[in-house]
């Protein structure tokens, strides 16, 4: 007979989970501690899904990089490494984005990952969230943090995309029955925006979420923000590990 998890870290570590990363503007430096305390615990998910910024973290981690070069390339990071205005809808081209993506990543395409990984982007003619299981990497990413009025529209897969986090913040979607996830979830500045998960629970999906009450707000303007809320999701999630399985939701 198996000995039961006691902890969330004995819980990961019992057969293969998915790391679901939550929308969240720029809070991909939040997600990069999540990451960064996950794989120096020997504790790396089996699939990564994700929208916006969980797209854009839990891509790069799932292309093979580590989550130490990661944190290195985003708080390297300044604005003019992504400000390109231009005609449009919307205020950025995003091509300084696609480009440094491309130039990092070391995959093309997103089925070649290292760990299986689905970013969700929104379906600008379908008006619904689409999790993207194939095709050019750097545009599927780009497309999913493709904040509307932000950046413009992304050609993904034959469709025209926006933001993964328009409809659905969590990018739970690419979630099947049975899986075991653990999701990050970004806390949102308005109560509209909180995503519920009780539709993800209803196929049999082993769900624990994970959320963090005092990151700061990191902008384009605040960039410097971004070690702040790396270090305190690092040290959170290093907490999180040792919290007990029982809980279906923890904040810390």
């Amino acid at each position: 007979m198996s000995k039961q998890p006691n902890n969330m870290r004995e819980w990961l570590s019992d057969g293969p989970f998915t790391l679901a990363l939550s929308s969240g503007f720029f809070g991909f430096y939040a997600h990069c501690g999540v990451i960064m305390a996950l794989e120096r615990s020997g504790v790396v998910p089996s699939k990564i899904v994700g929208a916006s910024a969980g797209a854009l973290v839990g891509g790069l981690w799932a292309s093979g990089l580590s989550s130490e070069f990661i944190s290195k390339e985003i708080l390297r990071l300044k604005r003019s490494d992504f400000w390109d205005p231009g005609l449009g809808l919307g205020l950025l081209r995003g091509k300084l984005f696609q480009t440094r993506l491309a130039d990092i990543l070391p995959v093309r395409n997103i089925e070649d990952c290292k760990i299986n990984f689905s970013p969700a982007v929104y379906s600008i003619v379908r008006r619904k969230t689409i999790s993207v299981k194939n095709g050019c990497m750097p545009s599927a990413i780009r497309a999913s943090c493709a904040v509307p009025l932000m950046f413009q529209p992304v050609r993904v897969n034959n469709f025209w995309a926006l933001d993964g986090g328009i409809s659905e913040r969590s990018g739970l979607n690419a979630s099947h029955s049975g899986e075991r996830v653990l999701y990050h979830h970004l806390l949102p500045r308005s109560p509209r925006n909180y995503t519920k998960t009780s539709e993800f629970l209803a196929n049999g999906t082993a769900l624990k979420t994970f959320e963090i009450s005092s990151l700061p707000r990191v902008n384009p303007f605040r960039l410097e923000r971004g070690a702040i809320a790396m270090n305190r999701a690092y040290d959170a999630t290093m907490k999180l590990l040792e919290f007990s399985v029982d809980q279906e939701t923890i904040v810390i």
